[in-house]
């Protein structure tokens, strides 16, 4: 079931993660603010402290992204992919593989945006290689990282919408 703000995650089967949140902004909007480097730069930054150095996006199907943040310390987190399917607005499916393998192995991702009323409800499902990866994955601040981007998308599809 969608909720309304707030991150939901969810575990359906022993290799899935999904991921339910809602937004006051057209899809069309959500979508864009997933696929653009200039607006992704402004929410996918992670927890406080955080930046988000590499951005680059070739949306295509077999195109390739390639995403870099920083931590406060210095340290870099990686990640890359390739897009599988791309139906505008409503549907992205891509690969991912971070460069520190902590996932075992590559997982695949399937975003769904999904209007209704001039709500958009985002639904993320990721699959990875097993349930120890899954498992691996849940157990890092991924959460945290995902609530405090997903807070900054809600802030900015706030702000696009008054432009």
């Amino acid at each position: 079931m969608m909720n309304s703000g707030k991150l939901e995650i969810t575990t359906p089967s022993d290799r899935e993660m999904v991921m339910t949140r809602a937004f006051n902004a057209p899809r069309t909007l959500v979508f864009e603010c997933y696929t653009k480097p200039e607006l992704l730069k402004r929410w996918m930054t992670g927890p406080e402290g955080w930046s988000f150095v590499v951005c680059e996006v070739d949306l295509k199907v077999g195109g390739k992204f390639r995403f870099v943040w920083r931590n406060v310390r210095g340290t870099d987190m990686g990640m890359g992919g390739v897009y599988r399917e791309i139906a505008v607005p409503e549907r992205l499916v891509n690969t991912e593989l971070f460069d520190e393998d902590w996932t075992g192995g590559e997982t695949l991702t399937t975003l769904i945006l999904t209007e209704q009323s001039g709500k958009t409800f985002l639904k993320s499902t990721t699959i990875y290689s097993s349930k120890e990866a899954r498992d691996g994955a849940l157990g890092t601040n991924m959460e945290q990282g995902m609530n405090a981007s997903f807070d900054k998308l809600e802030i900015l599809l706030e702000n696009l919408e008054k432009n």
